[in-house]
């Protein structure tokens, strides 16, 4: 097919923290040396932020190092942390603050903000843009562009294509960006990068990326009940009745405002569990419900997030190009965030970029690139949190707990031992039949909700006539294989009502029914499938959840 084709220097894939802080240092650099570059970013989302979900507690770290300026260029750093509380949730309506000297020192957020890291990406792209990036919202990568076993760059997603193929009024094929270096940062499992990580085997050797996913609420609250700048996190229950692993958090941020989220850790073995019910039950504790109460619930959202740490992190260069932030899986899940380190390795990437490009390189592999990432604070940070995933997967969050205790707050480093996870979490489920049945309550619609109300405020929207974007490699496995075994656990861990097992219209006995416009691209599809039978890829560009403010 004949495409029309732009040329770039650089071109970024997702218009995230990593992508957006690659762009701005790109082209700072190249300013700094009267440079001439090209600098295009590319997102799927209708708009930069719409895609973006988070906790999010950032650290500034790395955007004091891109923008020292960035409280006079205001950035939307409102709310700093002023006090942190940690809860030991034991059952449904008891808890225990757990003493501050208690409590890992990478769990203490004095000196950050509580912040929408969807206004943080909005507002990089403005600056991106003054520093003369090209920045497109709306176009979806579809797919590399690898010739002579180097990346050249990426195909934008065909615009008006009908669900049997047929193009409809109003075609558009995509675009063929051509670029010297192609920065993937499109976010945890992002669907080049998981293609890219297997092409160019950049995983071998490691421990398989473990992941969780992360179910967010935004909330106006009772201002009586707000508390600008608290920070409260905890462990336990709901998920220790399941036997999983995870953690929730509230932040109060600013404008009588709280976000709300229970994140799940997806090597959970049950079945019958689902993370939109169990944050639904979360809700109900007294911890929680105490400042819920009386408010109204203004946004939803979900998401994958990368667990894996370093011991999971691949080979993050390759002929022509880099996988970066989330993308690769540069998240610290001990402190758990990640925007701070994947704009750490979108600056690291920039300046391995403008260094290649200087010395006239086009597409050679960024060898340097591995050199700078193990000689920064971004390398030292991951390798000394190593164990923390692990411990918690292997021993759960309460002994998890105490050995990061003993690493951070006693050794003041690692241990000298790495353990190691090396069961991906799609392969631990257990048979149905052996699994604890769990019966969750039906929403109350005050502080408990159900799947489509929730989709409904997220905002999200998909053409309904185009493809299908979420790809089964057999058909089939879903009611002869994981019906029978696993209860189809789909039904359960998406978040967003997507998947469905129905009676078919034609009587002959059930059938497996994907609701794609109702997919908030979180991923855990494509992650916990048993049989790895469901791939997801990009929807038409524009289409999915716009969060505001999340």
């Amino acid at each position: 097919m004949e495409r029309e084709s732009m040329e770039f220097d650089v071109l970024i894939v997702g218009g995230g923290p990593a992508g957006l802080s690659a762009a701005c240092r790109v082209m700072q650099l190249a300013q700094e040396a009267g440079e001439e570059l090209t600098v295009c970013v590319v997102e799927k989302g209708s708009e930069i932020g719409a895609h973006i979900l988070a906790g999010t507690v950032f650290e500034p770290t790395a955007l004091n190092e891109l923008f020292p300026d960035w409280k006079e260029k205001g950035a939307p750093l409102n709310t700093p942390v002023t006090r942190d509380d940690i809860f030991l949730l034991k059952n449904q309506e008891k808890a225990t603050k757990v003493p501050n000297a208690f409590v890992p020192k990478n769990m203490h957020n004095h000196g950050n903000y509580i912040i929408s890291l969807g206004n943080l990406c909005r507002w990089l792209a403005e600056q991106a843009e003054q520093l003369g990036v090209e920045v497109y919202p709306g176009f979806a990568a579809s797919e590399t562009i690898v010739e002579d076993g180097q990346v050249k760059g990426i195909i934008t997603g065909d615009m008006g294509v009908a669900r049997d193929g047929s193009e409809k009024d109003g075609y558009m094929p995509g675009m063929e960006l051509r670029a010297k270096y192609t920065l993937f940062t499109e976010g945890c499992r992002g669907h080049l990068g998981k293609r890219l990580i297997n092409d160019f085997k950049l995983d071998e050797g490691k421990d398989p990326q473990h992941y969780g996913i992360g179910i967010k609420e935004l909330w106006d609250i009772d201002p009586a009940k707000h508390e600008p700048g608290l920070v409260i996190h905890t462990t336990g229950w709901p998920l220790n009745e399941s036997g999983s692993t995870g953690g929730s958090f509230l932040y109060h941020l600013e404008n009588g405002q709280v976000y709300v989220g229970l994140i799940t850790d997806l090597s959970y073995s049950n079945p019958h569990l689902s993370p939109f019910e169990e944050f639904q039950r979360l809700k109900l504790h007294p911890e929680i419900k105490k400042y819920l109460e009386g408010g109204k619930r203004v946004s939803y959202g979900a998401r994958a997030i990368a667990k894996g740490g370093y011991n999971a992190l691949p080979k993050m260069s390759f002929p022509g190009g880099l996988l970066l932030g989330c993308d690769a899986g540069t998240l610290n899940s001990s402190k758990i965030k990640g925007s701070h380190t994947a704009m750490k390795s979108g600056l690291l990437g920039a300046e391995a970029v403008f260094e290649a490009l200087k010395e006239g390189k086009t597409g050679e592999e960024l060898t340097g690139f591995q050199k700078k990432f193990e000689e920064s604070w971004l390398y030292k940070e991951l390798y000394a949190e190593r164990n923390f995933g692990p411990a918690m997967h292997k021993f759960g969050n309460i002994v998890g707990g105490a050995i990061a205790y003993f690493e951070q707050n006693i050794l003041r480093g690692s241990l000298p031992i790495t353990f190691h996870d090396t069961t991906p979490d799609y392969a631990t489920l257990k048979p149905a039949s052996e699994a604890k049945k769990i019966s969750y309550p039906k929403p109350d619609n005050n502080l408990t909700f159900d799947r489509l109300s929730s989709v409904f405020i997220s905002n999200t929207n998909h053409e309904e006539d185009q493809p299908v974007h979420l790809k089964l490699t057999n058909p089939d496995i879903p009611i002869q294989e994981n019906l029978p075994k696993y209860d189809e656990p789909a039904q359960r861990y998406c978040p967003a009502g997507v998947y469905e097992v129905v009676e078919a219209e034609d009587g002959s006995g059930k059938k497996f029914q994907i609701n794609a416009q109702n997919c908030v691209h979180c991923k855990t599809c494509d992650i916990k499938d048993p049989a790895q039978n469901i791939t997801w890829v990009t929807p038409e560009g524009g289409g999915g959840p716009n969060y505001p403010n999340m």
